[in-house]
């Protein structure tokens, strides 16, 4: 029978890793006497990042001592001791391949059910000092498991665990472990996961989304990132023919490309954008974008469509340079950001030229004679700074079961209400609500940053699920760094000499540098230039920092457990091979 060794707490604190300060609970001790075990979590104890621990689902954390000794005699040590990987109980049984999802135990006087395997976290190795421990422990098998409190009451080391009930379909923790982060996902066994009514959210969450990831052209895993887009037409970047340039509205340019031979260009999702290269002149440094696609997905050309910013470089050599008969850099389209086929209702909600993908979007329902019906609304300044009225207008009529609201924040004299647009002001979580949208419906954004944050909220707060709103942003994404507050510093090159290594461009963050010491992954390099990045386990398990490569060639150290999508990297155990440019 399983025995309890040790309970273990800890309360969060400051730890100092790698320069920075980590603000973690993941330092637990073992304590002597009984503790009460409650709902969240056991007297004592407490998680320092509650986006990745602790919770209902994750109130407890379990580790054997069996895997201890396995790491022992991996690693060649003898200094491994209960709490050392931040589990509350360590025990003597209970392995990861024998213990199920929705298992339940007795300890004393609580009973816990077991939700999930150990999430693939860097602060599994911090006090060890092993950093790749998170991915070891998946590709060991030995990940240790998460519970929730079904009864509270006291537990203490020393006492035995009575099995009370098991869960169905018999799922061990090392299966779904392996189930959602090594290769395979084999279709039967996700969905013999999903019926496991203990299975946290999250997971769920997860393997719901593998299980409807496209057997045909599938790439990545659509359980860590979301759903995937095809993989890009090209790799790198190819000249592309500029055929026309026209004026949607005052500061709005449309650029239409296509290919110098003729050739019909690749289709793409509607949503999806491009990356173009600009080279303002000899010895300037090259401009990289993206831009949305604006017109019908299908199309022979594409169109982008840009507007003059005040300080933008690239935005104003576009509208001041570029002629039909011009030769541009571009990337295959790519881009998550899409319009997604099902029966649900949609609302597409813009600012300003952030109405391109919609346009496009508006383009795929006209053109399929979609009845799914369709909420447009849009926002402007006044008329002439609205663009693609007349077109989108046009669209609208050929969709019968389309709602159109268009607001203008200061119309001008000659932009007539109830024609030109109607309603006067911006588009608020009041308004949203006197709109009567329908609370099943997908919604997409596209517009400033404020913009896109204030009306997702709002839909939010609605009704809508958060996984059916989507939203667009074509500047630097946010920064994902757990246990670590955020930095508001402007990205920049790196500090001290430049490097020896290969060019290492950062098209978001505009910022270019020779790739060099001490940074050991693309990942850290992005960091000495304070760009904005995503992680979690910075060991190739987790996802999180997966990148379109918009040109250039990697190599890996370690090799991620599961490769990313086919044109995307994972920064955080990347090197670059030559010239890279990353979409960051």
């Amino acid at each position: 029978m399983a025995t309890l060794l040790s309970v273990n707490v800890g309360l969060p604190r400051d730890v100092e890793w790698n320069h920075r300060t980590v603000f973690t609970g993941a330092w637990k001790h073992p304590v002597s006497g009984p503790r009460m075990v409650r709902r969240l979590n056991i007297d004592g104890d407490g998680q320092g990042d509650l986006g990745g621990h602790g919770g209902e689902n994750r109130a407890v954390l379990v580790y054997q001592l069996d895997s201890y000794r396995h790491w022992a005699e991996h690693f060649g040590r003898d200094d491994l001791e209960p709490g050392m990987l931040g589990e509350n109980l360590t025990v003597d049984g209970l392995p990861d391949d024998e213990v199920c999802i929705g298992d339940r135990y007795r300890i004393g006087d609580a009973v816990l059910e077991v939700t999930q395997p150990r999430v693939t976290c860097y602060r599994a190795g911090m006090r060890i000092g092993e950093p790749r421990m998170a991915a070891l422990m998946v590709s060991h098998g030995r990940p240790g498991f998460y519970c929730r409190v079904i009864t509270e009451g006291e537990l203490a080391a020393g006492q035995q665990i009575v099995k009370v009930s098991s869960g169905p379909e018999q799922v061990s923790v090392a299966e779904i472990d392996a189930l959602l982060y090594l290769p395979g996902h084999p279709r039967d066994a996700l969905h013999r996961a999903l019926r496991i009514p203990a299975l946290s959210p999250g997971w769920q969450r997860s393997l719901r989304s593998l299980a409807d990831q496209s057997t045909e052209g599938a790439a990545g895993n659509a359980g860590l990132t979301g759903p995937a887009s095809p993989p890009p037409a090209w790799t790198g970047f190819r000249p592309l023919r500029v055929e026309a340039v026209n004026d949607e509205s005052d500061h709005v340019r449309s650029v239409w490309l296509c290919d110098p031979d003729g050739t019909r260009l690749p289709t793409w999702l509607a949503g999806q954008s491009i990356t173009v290269r600009l080279r303002p002149g000899p010895g300037d440094a090259p401009l990289i974008r993206n831009y949305s696609l604006s017109n019908r997905p299908g199309s022979d050309a594409y169109r982008i469509s840009v507007k003059r910013e005040s300080h933008g470089a690239a935005s104003a050599y576009i509208h001041a340079h570029i002629r039909p008969g011009d030769l541009l850099d571009v990337a295959a389209p790519r881009g998550t950001f899409v319009l997604t086929d099902s029966d649900a209702p949609v609302i597409l909600l813009s600012a300003g030229v952030g109405v391109t993908p919609m346009l496009s979007m508006l383009h795929r329902l006209a053109s399929a004679h979609s009845d799914r019906p369709l909420w447009w609304l849009h926002v402007a300044r006044n008329g002439a700074e609205h663009p693609f009225a007349r077109e989108s207008a046009e669209l609208l009529k050929q969709l019968p079961g389309s709602h159109a609201r268009i607001f203008y924040s200061a119309p001008a004299p000659q932009d007539r209400h109830g024609t030109a647009f109607t309603d006067h002001g911006r588009l608020t979580i009041e308004t949203i609500a006197e709109l009567d949208l329908p609370r099943d419906a997908d919604a997409y954004l596209c517009g400033p940053t404020a913009f896109m944050n204030d009306l997702s909220a709002s839909l939010e707060a609605y009704g809508l699920r958060p996984d059916r709103v989507h939203s667009e942003i074509f500047g630097a994404s946010s920064a994902l760094t757990p246990g670590i507050a955020a930095t508001s510093v402007a990205p920049h090159l790196p500090a001290g000499p430049p490097g020896q290594g290969p060019q290492v461009q950062f098209a978001r963050s505009a910022i270019t540098a020779p790739w060099g010491p001490p940074s050991s992954s693309l990942l850290e390099f992005a960091e000495t230039c304070d760009v904005p990045t995503r992680w979690s386990c910075r060991t190739g398990v987790c996802h999180n920092c997966e990148t379109a490569l918009l040109s250039g060639t990697v190599r890996y150290d370690p090799e991620p457990l599961e490769p990313p999508a086919e044109g995307n990297i994972l920064i955080c155990c990347a090197q670059p091979v030559d010239a890279v440019v990353l979409d960051l």
